[in-house]
């Protein structure tokens, strides 16, 4: 694929997330012939706006694919007893493969005590430091988050060379930044993680072939942080002063020297419940070889 070194080329999600759900959907279609059926658990506290959005997306990939699904939509002042309870109920039920806890938990929840609660084979966007550990190790035995994997597979599909490339990821969340980073090693990235500490950020960031920004502040990165035809992938959710969803990256700016950029909304974001549904299928493979 030939970049367009002076303009930002927009690479969106969807074809991405199509190409993923089209695979599913014929191993889906397989596993229902014999009269059995994926199944998904959502377990959300309270109705926050962004996990009820995610909820929606979610429910309407895994419909399309195929995939059962179940929400449990826990009250506000659920206490730590209560939603360790709820999980284990669910990792003890056959018929459900995969569990997915919205996060960030409210903060009278126990996140500590909760994450390792959740079975390490249902964990399908790897809340339990088990999964996170198999990341680290490069074990593809468990399920990396679902975000971060996203981030990778648009840069395969965009036929994007990782190895031996200069990647710098702007964020070091266990959601995000870290568990990216692992990923972009796995694939022989170099990879530097810079964060709000980072000395001269912008100039880090501008010797980055890749950069992946997942700072959560809207609209930080510019062209000031990104070399010319470097390829940038926006993970950021945010809302800007007018009210509209942005990401991390001032696309308008930034894709002036970018070769390859991702928008927010229709980037990352629409790739991630194609992976999540993935892991589900993977889930289910697991519990039933």
């Amino acid at each position: 694929m030939k970049f367009d070194l002076e303009r930002g080329q927009i690479i969106k999600g969807k074809p991405v997330a199509d190409k993923i759900s089209e695979k599913l959907i014929e191993e889906v279609e397989e596993i229902n012939s014999s009269g059995k059926i994926p199944k998904l658990a959502l377990v959300r506290v309270g109705e926050r706006s962004d996990d009820l959005s995610y909820e929606r997306g979610a429910l309407n990939r895994c419909g399309k694919i195929g995939i059962d699904t179940d929400v449990i939509a826990l009250n506000e002042d659920v206490t730590t007893d209560e939603y360790i309870k709820t999980l284990n109920r669910l990792n003890e039920d056959d018929s459900i493969n995969g569990i997915l806890c919205f996060r960030p938990l409210p903060k009278h929840l126990d996140e500590n005590l909760i994450k390792y609660q959740v079975s390490p084979l249902k964990d399908v966007d790897c809340f339990n430091p088990i999964n996170l550990a198999k990341v680290v190790e490069g074990d593809h035995g468990g399920f990396p988050p679902c975000t971060p994997t996203a981030v990778v597979e648009i840069l395969k599909h965009y036929n994007v060379d990782l190895k031996g490339k200069n990647v710098t990821v702007v964020g070091r969340s266990l959601v995000v930044g870290k568990p990216v980073s692992m990923l972009l090693l796995n694939e022989n990235a170099t990879v530097t993680i810079c964060h709000s500490k980072t000395d001269n950020l912008s100039e880090v960031c501008a010797n980055a072939d890749v950069l992946v920004a997942a700072v959560g502040k809207a609209k930080m990165i510019d062209d000031s942080y990104v070399k010319d035809g470097g390829v940038v992938i926006d993970v950021g959710i945010n809302v800007d002063d007018e009210g509209n969803l942005c990401g991390d990256v001032d696309t308008e700016k930034a894709s002036k020297k970018a070769s390859l950029i991702t928008p927010v909304p229709a980037g990352v974001g629409s790739v991630t419940t194609s992976i999540l549904a993935k892991h589900v299928l993977k889930a289910y493979k697991l519990q039933n070889s």
